[in-house]
C-alpha cells in the first residue's frame, strides 16, 4: 500500500457502494497504513465515520472518531451482534450522499465485534450518537446507504434533488 494516494469519496451512484466487500485477511502495516489513510480523509471531509468502500477499497474495514470525547478508531470485518429494541429517529447525512439528510432510525444501543489492527478480537458495546455511525458504517460495509433507511417518501425527495443537481435545473 506504499505510495497509496488520499483518494476521493465515492459517490452515489458508483456500484462499489452497494457491492459487499472482502473480509480484511492480513493486519499488517497495510492496513495500519489505510486506517491513517482513511482518518486522514474523514477528517477532511469532516466525517465522524468512513467505510473503506467509500474510498474504493474493497475491503470489510471502518474507521470512526467519537465527535464529543474525540476518540477515534479503527475496525476490521465488523458485525453487529446485537441491538437495541428502543431506536431513535433522526436526520442522518453521509459522505457519498453530500449535502443530503434524511431521518434514519437507529438501534440507541449496540454491541459490535471486529477485529482490530493487529487482528485480535474486539467486542465494543456503542449507544447513542456512536451508535449511530457503527450502523451507518456497518450498513456501507452491507451494501447499503442511508438512502435504504429511509422512509419511500424521503428518498424519492432525494433522489429527485440528486437528479436536479445532475441535470443543472
Amino acid at each position: 500500500m506504499a505510495g497509496l494516494p488520499i483518494d476521493k469519496v465515492r459517490i452515489f451512484g458508483d456500484p462499489l457502494l452497494k457491492q459487499p466487500p472482502r473480509p480484511v485477511e492480513r493486519f499488517d502495516e497495510d492496513l495500519r497504513e489505510l486506517a491513517e489513510m482513511m482518518y486522514q480523509v474523514m477528517e477532511r471531509e469532516h466525517g465522524v465515520g468512513l467505510a473503506a468502500t467509500q474510498i474504493g477499497m474493497n475491503k470489510s474495514f471502518m474507521v470512526w472518531q467519537d465527535p464529543e470525547t474525540e476518540e477515534r478508531g479503527a475496525l476490521a470485518n465488523p458485525r453487529i451482534v446485537e441491538r437495541s429494541e428502543d431506536e431513535e429517529t433522526d436526520d442522518e447525512g453521509c459522505l457519498s450522499l453530500p449535502g443530503h439528510l434524511m431521518p434514519v432510525s437507529r438501534s440507541l444501543r449496540i454491541v459490535v465485534e471486529g477485529q482490530d489492527l493487529t487482528g485480535e478480537l474486539r467486542r465494543i458495546e456503542v449507544s447513542g450518537f456512536v451508535a449511530r455511525i457503527f450502523q451507518h458504517e456497518v450498513d456501507h460495509l452491507e451494501g447499503k446507504l442511508i438512502l435504504d433507511r429511509t422512509t419511500q417518501e424521503e428518498r424519492k425527495r432525494i433522489l429527485r434533488e440528486i437528479r436536479e443537481q445532475t441535470l443543472g435545473l
